[in-house]
């Protein structure tokens, strides 16, 4: 989430998902990158790229790097990203280990989209194995819920009208199935994200003649992704994809606190909720908060999905613009569904009875 919110003390709590932020810190993505670098040189001494001396000495420079972060936000204000001053300072730091011939073999048939993607596809999967487990226990709730008051009665409002009886499960149903359909969904899309970027300069792989792709494979083998017949610099589908589905997660959830904020309106009795927000004017309030912030974020998510389309406009062989525009959005929009599986998580726990009495 924004810094100016999730980082505030006052905010917090109520935006701040620790576990999804930390899967996009500076301190994992120097991680990543250094990792990156170190598979790289190993699969291009294994594929006789590289001398094989010159490798391994590289590789024993590279194993006890430690990247300056700083430098690298310097970095990123030059050259628009991190990597150029990244390799610039792993490339010195292996010189001054184990000599130029060793440095000349870091970085070799790879370019700055190359390390950034691949870090923001590990991401993804660390980001998207927390989302599951957490999407698999509100739907437990859910399931909860049913077993304990499915069979009570309530009234079915069409255009926020009364319209005609049901019981709580027809209502649950409609919270439960979208979620149930986007945690088996999940699995399919991870594998069209969870790929190998690695093309070099203009996405070719031309820069290690014909060993390109068998240095992608080792790569891709090396990490646990899969290796695409080709870099998708500039093919952002699967990245739009996984936004989307944030989008529709959150925007299932929403539904469900919409539903749970006119439930819970004084004088109609369908929900009782323990630990509801209190006003600071009118002490007889309590405020369904935790159902209200579901709907926000949903609603965040949806405008932010947007500019994801918005960058699957990448000119060319490669992107600034619309690149940038990805790095600024998907991370919000990944911390917001995480959140937002939080909150439905706690409001579904405070639920003490649904329906008729």
């Amino acid at each position: 989430m924004s810094s100016y919110i999730s980082d505030n003390a006052c905010y917090s709590p109520l935006f701040a998902d620790a576990e999804i932020e930390a899967c996009f810190r500076c301190e994992r993505l120097m991680a990543l990158m250094l990792a990156f670098e170190l598979e790289l040189t190993r699969a291009l001494v294994d594929h006789d790229v590289v001398e094989t001396s010159a490798g391994e000495a590289a590789l024993a420079a590279i194993e006890d790097f430690t990247p300056d972060a700083g430098m690298l936000g310097i970095g990123s204000l030059q050259d628009g990203l991190p990597v150029p001053a990244f390799v610039r300072s792993l490339k010195a730091h292996v010189a001054s280990r184990s000599g130029e011939v060793a440095a000349a073999a870091v970085h070799v048939g790879a370019t700055s989209q190359d390390l950034v993607d691949t870090v923001l596809v590990l991401n993804l999967r660390a980001a998207s194995l927390c989302l599951s487990e957490r999407l698999a226990r509100v739907v437990e709730q859910l399931e909860r819920l049913d077993d304990c008051f499915g069979a009570k009665n309530l009234m079915a409002r069409t255009r926020m009208q009364a319209a005609l009886p049901i019981t709580v499960s027809d209502r649950l149903d409609s919270w439960v199935m979208p979620l149930r359909g986007h945690l088996s969904d999940l699995p399919s899309l991870r594998q069209r994200v969870e790929q190998i970027q690695f093309g070099g300069p203009v996405g070719t792989r031309n820069g290690l003649g014909d060993k390109g792709d068998a240095v992608a494979s080792q790569l891709a083998a090396a990490f646990d992704l899969g290796n695409p017949q080709k870099a998708w610099h500039s093919m952002r589908e699967a990245i739009v994809d996984y936004g989307d589905f944030l989008s529709k997660l959150t925007g299932s959830l929403g539904k469900m606190g919409m539903d749970i904020c006119l439930m819970a309106q004084q004088g109609g009795g369908e929900i009782v909720l323990k630990g509801s927000g209190t006003s600071s004017a009118m002490p007889h309030k309590q405020n369904p908060v935790l159902a209200e912030m579901l709907v926000a974020f949903a609603r965040f998510n949806g405008v932010q999905v947007s500019g994801l389309h918005h960058a699957m406009v990448h000119e060319q062989e490669r992107s600034g613009m619309a690149w940038t525009l990805e790095w600024m959005i998907l991370p919000l929009m990944v911390a917001t569904a995480g959140k937002a599986l939080l909150h439905a998580d706690t409001l579904l726990a405070q639920v003490e009875s649904i329906g008729d009495a």
